[in-house]
């Protein structure tokens, strides 16, 4: 990895922790309202959502397919992020599939950085230091290199991530009565908050979810599910349900199991934004169900 891109992403996991520690105290001040907190909801859903649907279950999956407008949309949405650049995202986690839990695998908890709370800690976080951005694009998210509108998306990632640090500045801005302290209330919520929030529940499928956890089928990897990380993971944290089937469009598999992203993709499919949903059926479910032994 260039030394450049390693400063990049260590002042993108910095920053917005900072900014967490800021927002502990600023909250404890009472610098903190429903205005504020309303930005930060609003923001955390679009970009979770652009990760989850867009750079997720659609891009790197297909499970469900969406016209290109949709599609663009939910990758911009994804880079507001600011988790890397969609085709970078795409590879990293198409060559994650490809070789989960073995060597090869960027993010993996149990090979290549030592086991144990090592190598939690590097599925976590370290990998980003050291795999991020790693996988080569023209061979894991080939359908995306050749995409002229996605490869103009990647290459204006920087833009972008600019864009979701000013859009909730200019709404705290607008919503406080137009005054600095709204700005930068907008600004600490809506966008450092929400981003170091968002980047850890993200980090975190990397993480706990190959490393502690529930298991319902029969595969050869460590994944699991993780039931309290479900609802702000907005339904990735089925996490062993999407390594059984890869390209299911809904991961809460069973009657209990809250998918927030797999609701949307029904919403969409109902309005005609999305379309050839993938589902696994009861059957194909019990098929691959872990048998006692």
């Amino acid at each position: 990895m260039p030394r450049s891109q390693q400063i990049a992403n260590l002042m993108a996991v910095v920053l917005p922790f900072v900014a967490f520690l800021v927002a502990i105290y600023a909250g404890w001040n009472a610098w903190v309202d429903g205005i504020d907190l309303a930005i930060f909801a609003f923001m955390y859903v679009i970009t979770g959502f652009g990760v989850t649907i867009g750079f997720h279950r659609l891009l790197t999956h297909r499970g469900f397919t969406a016209p290109k407008w949709v599609e663009y949309s939910l990758a911009i949405a994804g880079s507001m992020s600011i988790q890397g650049p969609v085709t970078s995202w795409v590879a990293d986690h198409r060559k994650h599939h490809a070789f989960t839990d073995a060597e090869g695998d960027p993010h993996s908890p149990h090979v290549g950085h030592g086991s144990g709370l090592k190598g939690l800690i590097h599925a976590h976080v370290g990998w980003i230091m050291t795999d991020q951005g790693s996988a080569q694009r023209s061979k894991y998210a080939k359908d995306l290199v050749e995409d002229r509108g996605m490869r103009r998306i990647s290459k204006n990632f920087e833009l972008i991530a600019l864009a979701s640090l000013l859009i909730p500045a200019v709404l705290g801005f607008a919503l406080h009565g137009f005054t600095l302290e709204g700005f930068l209330r907008g600004l600490l919520w809506g966008g450092f908050v929400r981003i170091f929030l968002l980047h850890h529940i993200t980090w975190s499928i990397n993480s706990i979810c190959h490393f502690h956890g529930k298991r319902r089928f029969d595969i050869d990897d460590h994944s699991t599910n993780v039931a309290w990380l479900a609802v702000p993971s907005l339904g990735e944290a089925w996490h062993h349900n999407h390594h059984a089937f890869p390209r299911a469009a809904v991961h809460g598999m069973g009657r209990r199991e809250i998918d927030i992203t797999g609701w949307v993709i029904a919403g969409m499919e109902k309005v005609g934004l999305a379309r050839d949903v993938v589902r696994i059926s009861p059957e194909r479910q019990a098929a691959k169900e872990l048998r006692p032994s």
